[in-house]
């Protein structure tokens, strides 16, 4: 689908939220500047988040609570070593609550895999979203 603006990408966030179990984990795709973080203020606002949402691209890991539950926002763009979310208590959120990792690529392996699937590009002066969702069975 494509998103004309940042209005569009957050309400594609809202969308994701109204339809996200309880613990999820929802994996987000896309170069720099891509949107992503601005996808997951907008699924966090959904949720009941009336803060601010900003990449936890130095702290790793942002979480937030709210009347719906638990959720983690993770950005790995800056990860060194993929162990490292063990030492922090990756195991441990899992099934808390709804993970929103950035850049899972970058701890393959380790993060859990994904039940949602987002993938953001640029295409002149708008984003291109894919979503693929990942049944449990």
């Amino acid at each position: 689908m494509r998103l004309a603006d940042a209005a569009a990408t957050e309400a594609l966030g809202a969308a994701l939220a109204k339809d996200c179990p309880g613990s999820a984990c929802i994996h987000l795709h896309g170069e720099l500047g891509a949107g992503k973080t601005t996808l997951v203020r907008g699924f966090l606002q959904a949720m009941g988040h009336e803060g601010a949402v900003r990449s936890p691209t130095y702290t790793l890991i942002e979480p937030y609570e709210t009347f719906a539950g638990k959720f983690f926002h993770l950005d790995l763009y800056r990860l060194s070593d993929p162990e490292e979310l063990e030492f922090i208590g990756l195991r441990d959120w899992v099934d808390e609550g709804v993970l929103l990792i950035e850049w899972p690529e970058q701890a393959a392996g380790v993060v859990p895999v994904a039940d949602i699937d987002v993938v953001l590009r640029v295409e002149g002066s708008a984003l291109e979203a894919t979503l693929t969702y990942f049944p449990k069975i």
